[in-house]
């Protein structure tokens, strides 16, 4: 697993208004901790699209693996155990994992 992919994760149980159930995922730690620890840091993704500010917005494409166009949901980051990937479905680009980064940094000021 690496930086930019995306997989089908499973994030339940959850609680209260985190993101829950079997959905992809877009892994944004860093391959050094990607490497060699037994957790990595994803932003769930989902299908319904709010156009959230600091979220970005994917169109589906065969380089994603997504099934619809869908929304990266920075604000709902979290830190998961490897066992939660189930199966890697595509991966985004360099430009896209820079606008999630800038989104990340947009949610830590506001």
């Amino acid at each position: 697993m690496r930086q930019k992919d995306i997989y089908l994760v499973n994030l339940n149980p959850s609680m209260g208004s985190e993101q829950r159930g079997l959905r992809p995922g877009v892994i944004i730690s860093g391959n050094a901790m990607n490497d060699n620890f037994n957790i990595c840091i994803v932003c769930p993704i989902s299908s319904k699209i709010k156009n959230y500010k600091g979220c970005l917005v994917l169109k589906k494409n065969a380089a994603n693996g997504l099934d619809q166009d869908s929304e990266i949901i920075t604000f709902q980051v979290r830190a998961i155990s490897k066992d939660r990937l189930i199966q890697k479905i595509g991966e985004i680009t360099s430009d896209e994992l820079a606008v999630i980064k800038k989104g990340l940094m947009e949610i830590m000021t506001y």
